[in-house]
């Protein structure tokens, strides 16, 4: 699966991408503006735009061990992140936007593995 998200600074939403989610460089650059990082075993395509559009009306939801870890993580990097939801025996989750206003969500099951990133 990829998931192709607009930013208006490819740049930036790489160095972004790769400090929040804990990646290296680009894995793939298959047309000019275009670059695909491997996210497990999905793939994130950031695609530069001409005009900002925010992909905002999709949630690229990432599963992780440990949701409430990856929130102080995130927020000790200076990325804001919404509030720890938690729903008892079911999902622990909270979600945070990109700089472009794509919106991404991290969450881990409490009595269950989450798929790795």
């Amino acid at each position: 699966m990829t998931v192709g998200l607009p930013v208006s600074d490819l740049v930036r939403a790489i160095g972004w991408y790769e400090r929040a989610l804990e990646l290296g460089g680009p894995d793939l650059e298959p047309a000019d503006d275009v670059v695909e990082l491997q996210v497990g075993p999905s793939w994130l395509q950031l695609g530069q735009e001409p005009t900002a559009r925010s992909g905002a009306e999709v949630v690229v939801r990432l599963g992780v061990p440990d949701a409430a870890g990856e929130r102080e993580r995130l927020l000790g990097l200076g990325i804001a992140a919404g509030p720890l939801e938690h729903v008892e025996g079911v999902v622990d989750y909270f979600t945070f936007s990109d700089p472009d206003g794509n919106r991404l969500s991290i969450y881990s099951m409490p009595d269950g593995p989450a798929e790795a990133r």
